[in-house]
């Protein structure tokens, strides 16, 4: 009996309308388009300025871009995992209000946070339910709006991120397509270099935390670069080692948009020609959970079907990892 595996057989998006270009952070800090376009490839990122919408609302808009595309039916869906830094609240779950306002009614939920490897972990997850055989549908999103969690007078951050959401559903596949090999890692050393200090269980809100600006992202850049640099690029090398893989036999590598630098020495560890990389940090920059499938969506009409994956992130906490999938359909 062949083995059930767990493939990709849909993918959806959504990026706000809005765009913060280089030039306009100009006004906002000491930078220009030169220095961030050097240090990190990105021109542009969008950003969801409407009020009252947060997380939910993009992974809700990208969820239903996947299901009218692939014409399924949302009370068919078994489980919604929204993975996410940015949740609309910090009690009641995104996933959940997501799952019940596309209608899937019939499905179980929940939001799942590794800092920007959320998606990777989403997808090792995702796979495990399918491959279960107790699930047949599993709808996995990455949205984040991290433009509400940005302080726009920090250079080192707000050149950096966007929003965005992008969508994938998981199914059982039987012609051994879908995800092949996973390789993830943390370590709690990198909590003090990537975090937010103020709004948890430690350091709950308070008119000083506010006043503080404690409830922003801040990294130490030069620390952070450097651990994403070297291990995005070893969890890659990795998976090609131990499934006997060479740079022939990889279409595509799929690499959260952090920085292009790192994009870069990820595929250079592999040899990888950089046409095969996949790569819009230029258009949207790191927009965390939503980087990956952003990427699916974008490039979806260049995949065929038996196409070789190599997926690779890195994020707080510290979090990375890589996922090796066979796509599973021709667009």
């Amino acid at each position: 009996m062949t083995k059930s595996t767990a493939a990709i057989t849909a993918v959806g998006k959504y990026i706000p309308e809005y765009v913060l270009t280089n030039k306009e952070l100009e006004t906002l800090v000491d930078t220009n388009d030169e220095w961030i376009t050097t240090r990190t490839g990105i021109k542009e990122r969008r950003i969801l300025k409407t009020p009252n919408q947060g997380t939910s609302f993009m992974a809700i808009a990208a969820a239903k871009d996947l299901i009218q595309k692939a014409n399924i039916d949302p009370l068919e869906i078994d489980m919604v995992i929204v993975a996410t830094a940015t949740p609309d609240m910090p009690v009641a779950s995104t996933a959940v209000f997501t799952a019940s306002e596309i209608g899937a009614t019939n499905a179980f939920a929940f939001d799942l946070q590794a800092a920007c490897s959320s998606f990777l972990y989403g997808m090792s997850t995702a796979s495990a339910y399918v491959e279960s055989g107790k699930y047949k549908k599993v709808l996995l999103i990455g949205a984040d709006k991290m433009s509400s969690i940005i302080d726009y007078t920090d250079r080192a951050t707000c050149i950096i991120f966007g929003d965005g959401a992008g969508a994938v559903l998981f199914e059982p596949n039987s012609e051994g397509f879908g995800l092949q090999d996973e390789y993830l890692r943390s370590d709690g050393v990198g909590r003090e270099f990537l975090k937010i200090d103020a709004g948890g269980s430690i350091l709950p809100p308070s008119e000083e935390t506010v006043k503080n600006r404690q409830h922003f992202v801040h990294q130490e850049g030069k620390t952070v670069f450097k651990f994403a640099v070297s291990n995005m690029a070893d969890v890659s090398e990795r998976m090609l080692t131990r499934n006997n893989l060479n740079k022939e036999d990889i279409s595509w590598l799929v690499p959260h948009q952090a920085n292009k630098r790192i994009i870069e020495a990820t595929a250079n560890r592999i040899d990888l020609d950089p046409a095969k990389v996949m790569m819009n940090i230029h258009k949207y920059g790191n927009t965390t959970s939503a980087t990956l499938p952003l990427l699916l969506a974008d490039y979806e009409d260049q995949l065929k079907k038996g196409d070789n994956l190599i997926f690779a992130a890195f994020g707080g906490g510290f979090t990375w990892g890589s996922i090796y999938l066979k796509w599973a359909y021709n667009s």
